[in-house]
């Protein structure tokens, strides 16, 4: 039974681009009657939002009932007593300042960029055009491009400033003057894969439309069903030619544009040109213009590489399944695994080598991972859940053997195995 409740009388809003509002914002945590206590229970609510008084403004008139006690619901394999630890982890946490941003820390960040950029430019300028100079520029650039993806990355988790709105503008500016991309289809497409890590249908950085089987249930049903787009059994050797050499150059290039173009998403369109203007400017002086289309796809393929091994290292190694419902703590630990500290580690991954801790945190600042860590270390050993951290070495080979082991059981699927 559904008890309903008529909507509040709330004068209409306009249309708003998917990156206004996080997606948790409207999938996750429609107020019930209770009104701030049952959006406070929400872990998935709390982790995405800074200023949930502003957020439940928006979630009102999205509310259309509430299911009676009595109903059956999805919750049974939500452990409380994790649930319960993970609300006085994260209580902790809040009291230890761990949220709060070091600005000096994000303005070096900014600033390491910029002067790779103005190296990259001296090195043309200086040495001229040639191929030992045109090579060592391009991975000045990849780096650069490289580094500016974690950047963003703060900013669109709402990680650096108090207040929502200036990470939002930093956000544009960082994803689509520094790398020609579309903060809104990051928004959008980034917080699905934070809410529901390795779930298949739910998590879109899992869709691999049947160029790879991911984890153990997707390959035994594709083999089960005789589907054979590609060999699957050699999907970790073909995984180097079209993987990291193609996501960003040629799949994310093409998603960018054309969700800008059809969402008429012309703000986030204008910062992209921008970034382009400003390539185009710089480097069409010494290589003309179909020299420097060629430049910038070489730096999207070298960049390409380095964004696809350190974001796979952290999720392709993990459980990959349907939705099993679990409690928020236990959902990010079995999808995510982390990678040892080091400064190279930390600078080489954007922090992102504390992978664990950021799907239970995101809009905590990178720079008070480390310090976290212990606390969800010690949560983990308390109710028996593993808590993965591995070598960076290992954790690149993890993936392909990952991708080699759910080939071979596509294959045994496929053969009646």
């Amino acid at each position: 039974m559904l008890r309903v409740q008529p909507e509040p009388e709330t004068p209409q809003r306009g249309r708003r681009g998917p990156g206004a509002l996080t997606p948790p914002a409207w999938k996750m945590a429609a107020p019930g009657p209770r009104g701030e206590e049952r959006e406070r229970s929400q872990d998935v609510f709390l982790a995405f939002h800074r200023n949930l008084d502003f957020v439940r403004k928006f979630m009102k008139p999205l509310l259309i009932g509430e299911l009676a006690p009595e109903e059956p619901s999805q919750d049974h394999s939500k452990n409380s007593q994790i649930t319960e630890d993970f609300r006085a982890l994260r209580k902790t946490a809040e009291d230890m300042n761990l949220f709060k941003s070091n600005h000096l820390f994000f303005l070096l960040y900014l600033a390491h960029i910029i002067i790779m950029e103005s190296i990259a430019w001296f090195t043309i300028f200086y040495f001229g055009n040639g191929w030992i100079a045109t090579v060592i520029t391009a991975f000045i650039l990849a780096t650069s491009q490289a580094q500016a993806g974690w950047l963003q990355h703060d900013y669109g988790h709402l990680s650096v400033y108090k207040k929502s709105t200036w990470n939002h503008i930093a956000h544009k500016f960082m994803i689509g003057h520094l790398k020609g991309a579309s903060a809104n289809w990051w928004n959008h497409r980034h917080f699905q894969h934070h809410a529901k890590p390795n779930i298949f249908h739910k998590d879109p950085d899992v869709n691999m439309l049947h160029v790879f089987v991911l984890g153990k249930w997707q390959p035994i049903e594709y083999g089960k069903k005789k589907l054979k787009y590609l060999p699957y059994n050699h999907q970790h050797e073909y995984f180097f030619l079209i993987g990291p050499p193609l996501l960003i150059p040629l799949y994310f290039q093409y998603q960018i544009i054309m969700s800008m173009i059809v969402h008429r998403d012309w703000v986030d369109l204008a910062w992209a040109i921008s970034y382009y203007a400003r390539f185009f400017i710089t480097y069409i002086p010494f290589y003309g213009v179909l020299g420097a289309i060629i430049f910038l796809n070489f730096i999207r393929f070298l960049e390409s590489h380095w964004f696809v091994w350190v974001t796979q290292m952290n999720h392709i190694v993990m459980e990959i399944d349907q939705e099993p419902y679990r409690d928020w703590f236990s959902s990010q630990l079995v999808a995510t695994c982390n990678v040892e500290q080091s400064f190279f580690n930390d600078w080489f991954s954007g922090h992102l080598n504390f992978q664990i801790e950021h799907h239970l945190f995101p809009t905590m600042p990178r720079h008070n991972l480390h310090k976290v860590a212990p606390l969800v270390r010690s949560l983990c050993a308390k109710h028996g859940i593993e808590y993965q951290q591995k070598p960076l070495l290992q954790a690149l080979q993890d993936i392909i053997r990952s991708l080699r082991q759910s080939g071979q059981l596509w294959l045994d699927a496929y053969l009646h195995k």
